[in-house]
């Protein structure tokens, strides 16, 4: 993607595997590498990358890509890079299908129609028509330069002033989707070996705030979804194994409060709610049905700042960090530190307590 565009965003997703990296290598921002918060991670547990090779610039990026190629290394992008950087020939997936995965058009070719929100396909002199005020609609951006972090989603509740996010204006081509009134809202997690075969994970939950962005998981003790739904998921990403996908993804599916179930969202990629579920896989295998949620804390300050004041609660146990990213060890233009965090226990009320109150700590 241009280098402005969202550029925090995509350095802070270049940090996501570093805690269940191991020894697998790792082109990750120099945001996630931060010797304090790397310490933090190994203590808890998490076999954390030996082999990161981080970068600063875009131009750091381009020459870690280089170095790894030749290296005789295959890349595993996560989201679409230039051919020119990253040939097909390189690479684990071609950009072009990790793009057309991704692309929130694409539902209509991956999902069985029983399981699609009533959606269609709208150029932007078709948009003011297509997305009235007076009624409430889901604004999705239709383009294989998918990015992540929530950022190509707007929601529209009827009757509220429409304020188009900054994708409406530069994209020729969007997807309009009926707004639900969602009453489960499941996260199914999913991986595609060297086999070709699509296999389940597990099923998690998914928070959702105000504004209908996500805001963080359920693991363990969850509401499973019905037979039918967690089938259609799967034959889903068989689907994209047979035309080439390898690796993590995870669909974002929901029951509406009428009943109905839809597939809202194709995440083929390291999301959210795979690295926790790998995470704990990790620390604590044989108690992979108990409870635990995740958050995302984020500050304007050093990160060696907010890991200083959730240390407490590191030390009282029941918390893992699991991410990281700090602007200033970049040369992105805005300010930001964020972490992603786990907790767990035993009791799901208890664990929910405490994910609340560090919510509420650190202003969320």
């Amino acid at each position: 993607m241009p280098t402005a565009r969202h550029r925090h965003t995509r350095d802070a997703l270049s940090a996501r595997p570093l805690a269940v990296a191991d020894d697998t290598a790792v082109l990750c921002s120099a945001g996630g590498t931060d010797p304090e918060l790397l310490a933090v991670m190994r203590d808890g547990g998490l076999p954390v990358g030996t082999d990161l090779r981080e970068f600063r610039t875009e131009a750091e990026f381009a020459a870690r890509v280089a170095e790894a190629m030749a290296d005789g290394l295959l890349i595993s992008m996560e989201y679409p890079q230039p051919t020119d950087l990253c040939p097909d020939a390189r690479t684990v997936k071609t950009a072009l299908l990790v793009g057309y995965l991704n692309n929130k058009a694409s539902i209509s070719t991956l999902v069985d129609p029983r399981f699609q929100a009533r959606r269609s396909v709208v150029t932007r002199a078709e948009l003011a028509d297509a997305a009235p005020a007076e009624k409430s609609w889901v604004l999705k951006a239709a383009t294989n330069a998918a990015h992540g972090g929530s950022l190509d989603v707007y929601l529209h509740e009827a009757g509220s002033p429409i304020s188009l996010p900054v994708f409406a204006t530069v994209l020729d081509e969007f997807v309009i989707e009926e707004y639900l009134r969602i009453k489960r809202n499941w996260g199914i997690q999913l991986h595609i070996g060297p086999d070709a075969r699509a296999r389940l994970l597990a099923v998690t939950e998914q928070r959702i705030d105000d504004a209908g962005i996500y805001a963080g998981g359920r693991f363990g003790l969850v509401n499973a979804p019905p037979f039918e739904l967690l089938t259609e998921c799967l034959a889903i990403a068989q689907r994209a194994a047979d035309v080439g996908y390898r690796g993590l993804c995870s669909l974002d599916c929901a029951q509406s409060e009428d009943g109905q179930l839809v597939v809202l969202d194709l995440n083929f990629r390291i999301t959210s709610g795979s690295i926790p579920l790998l995470a704990l896989r990790s620390i604590r295998p044989h108690a992979l049905d108990l409870p635990a949620e995740s958050a995302k804390l984020s500050g304007t300050g050093p990160l060696g700042d907010l890991l200083t004041a959730l240390r407490p609660a590191v030390r009282a146990g029941g918390l893992l960090v699991i991410a990281g990213h700090d602007s200033l060890r970049t040369d992105a233009p805005v300010a930001e530190c964020t972490l992603q965090i786990l907790v767990y226990g035993d009791d799901p009320d208890e664990v929910t307590a405490r994910r609340a109150a560090l919510e509420h700590q650190f202003g969320h």
